[in-house]
This record gives structure tokens, sequence and C-alpha cells, in this order.
């Protein structure tokens, strides 16, 4: 059964079509990388894995909650109308929600692949060429595991949202190079980090755990090269250029922290949509969620240099400053950890 046959909702058409402009640049100097990211070149080699071996396809997900999360998560629980739904219908619920996020994962997985590879082509050091083409084969396995997730196991997808789809469009179609580190290396992959950190931690099903905390290993990495590069590109730009940078983060930050409305799921299985809507804009668990999803981002924009008064009223706006002070690097060290605990638990197990 092919993905179009999965989707909750018709697909038309079944293919997105990105006009863009961009110079592809080759460079004959080959001496001329930074140990940093030599070394994280390094590292995303020595990481590679197999996502048919390195996961357990084998297990199965709960037929009543796939992948075993609290129903706290879900914003209408303890509604009326949530208390009104029948055990199937709760059932039912779950795996629609739960198969929704992980189907932008999925879409924007393959937007980050195709990020990844307009960095190879563009970007001016052949350093960061190395590390992108490294990127290129991580985006593509995480794609491969995220639909055979949903293919295999909860046989249901759904097409991105409209919000996932303009800020792709906006980093796809943008010709300078440091706009897709900025727009998919330090905003949308930053922000992933953090949701499927909700799936990873939370998580009672070891099958959908381990897809969560094997991508993120390789996120990390994808997070600290955009915060590599554009830590030295932008010291260099002019005021306007640096303004006109802060602007676009500004408005990306906002249009991702209001995207977890979930409208289709309520739409596909005809439940009130505005008094759900509703309701997860008022459930103080998504506000929790919404200003942990800036974890990542926060300390990266900072340490770039894109720390100008609009982009600090804006977080200050959201509430996440706090997050200013995080060590990402120990985020990074903490998420390659916890895969490896998945590694051992699965090696104890067998």
């Amino acid at each position: 059964m092919t993905t179009q046959q999965r989707y909750a909702m018709p697909v038309d058409p079944s293919e997105w079509i990105i006009p863009s402009r961009f110079d592809s640049l080759m460079r004959w100097e080959y001496e001329d990388g930074r140990g940093s990211l030599l070394n994280l070149y390094e590292k995303g080699k020595d990481r590679q894995w197999n996502g048919n071996t390195r996961i357990d396809w084998s297990l199965d997900l709960d037929p009543e909650n796939p992948q075993q999360l609290p129903d706290e998560q879900i914003s209408i629980f303890g509604s009326d109308i949530w208390n009104r739904m029948t055990p199937p219908e709760r059932a039912n619920l779950r795996r629609h929600l739960q198969a929704q996020q992980l189907s932008q994962f999925m879409h924007g997985e393959q937007g980050a692949l195709l990020c990844a590879a307009k960095i190879v082509q563009q970007v001016p050091s052949v350093d960061a060429k190395f590390y992108a083409a490294t990127q290129v084969v991580d985006e593509a396995r995480h794609v491969e595991v995220y639909a055979r997730l949903l293919h295999e196991k909860f046989e249901l997808a759904y097409p991105i949202t409209p919000t996932l789809k303009s800020l792709l469009d906006n980093v796809l179609t943008d010709a300078r190079w440091d706009m897709t580190y900025l727009g998919m290396q330090v905003l949308i992959e930053g922000l992933a980090l953090a949701a499927f950190a909700s799936i990873r931690d939370h998580a009672r099903n070891p099958l959908a755990a381990a897809v969560n905390a094997y991508v993120m290993e390789d996120e990390a990495r994808h997070v600290a090269f955009g915060r590599i590069a554009l830590r030295d590109y932008y010291p260099q730009l002019t005021d306007a250029e640096r303004d006109e940078r802060e602007e676009f983060a500004v408005e990306a930050c906002y249009l991702m922290r209001d995207r977890f409305l979930s409208v289709e799921v309520w739409e596909t299985l005809g439940l009130p949509v505005e008094e759900c809507v509703r309701m997860v804009q008022q459930s103080e668990r998504m506000k929790l969620f919404r200003t942990r999803l800036f974890t990542r981002i926060v300390p990266t924009v900072k340490d770039i240099g894109l720390w100008g008064p609009r982009i600090r009223k804006a977080y200050a706006d959201m509430g996440v400053m706090s997050y200013a002070e995080v060590d990402a690097e120990g985020l990074l060290a903490k998420d390659e950890q916890v895969a490896a605990d998945f590694d051992a638990r699965r090696a104890a197990s067998a």
C-alpha cells in the first residue's frame, strides 16, 4: 500500500516542485579547514548507522496508544469532549495525533535532506561541504526510519502542514547559503530536537523511543554544524544584513511556536475544530511544551551573534530568555549518551 493510500486526507498534487535560483560553488583550496568543523566531520563519519539493523523493527506498537505516551499530553484531555469519547474513540485519537506529529517529522526531514544537499552546492568552504555531505546521508536515513514507522506500524500518515511548508519554502528558495543554515540547521532542526525529546523521554514504547533517540543523536550534530559555520560568518555582516536575519529568525520562531494546533486531526475525526484549537491554545501543558521547543534555538542564536534588541524582545515575549544560558555542548553530549544507552539496553536484552 502506498503512502498516498495511508494519508488520512487527500493529498493533491502528490509532489511539491520548489523553484530556486542559487549558485553552485567549487573551490580549489583544500587545506583551509577549521579544526572544530573537521572534528565534527570525523564524528559524522564515525556515527553513521543503518536504520534496518540498529532499530529493532520486530517490536510492535500498542494498538490503544502506539507510542505509549501519557494522555495528559493531549490538549483536550479531561475536557467535556474527551469525557464523552468512548475508549475506541480515544484510542483512535491517540493514533491520529501521534501519526500527525510523526508525519511532520518525516516531511521536515525530507526538507532537511534538500537543504543539506543545497549547502553542499553553495557553501564556500570545503570543510563545510565535507560535513554537509554526511548530513545528506543522515537526513535520508531519518526520512527512511520515520516513513517505515508510519507505514509499517501506524499504517497512517498526514500531509505536511501549511506552516511547515511555508517555512521550508522560505529556506529552500532563498539564494543565500547562510539563510539555509539559519532556517534549517539552527531553527527547524533546533525545534525538532525539542519535539523529538518529548517522545524519546516520555514514550514507554521502546521502538518509538529508540527511533527518536537515534535521530536526535544525528540532529544535535547538525545544530552544532550550523552554530560553527554561522559563528564565523555573521560577524562579517553589516548591521543591515544582521537585522534582516534577525527579523527572519523572529518571524520563523513565532511561526513554529504556533503550528502545533492539530487542525487536520480534529477535522479528520469530526471533532469541533474551533473548540479543540481553543483548548490547544489555552492548554498549560501546550504552553510549557512550546516554551521548551526553544531550548536548543535560543543559546545557538545567541552564540552565532544574532542577539540584537528585536530578537531579545521576541524571546522575552515568548518567555524563553532563560534558555540563553543553556549549555548547548552539554545537550549534544547528553543526546549522544542517551543513544548509547539505548544501544546498551538492546545489547543486554539480546
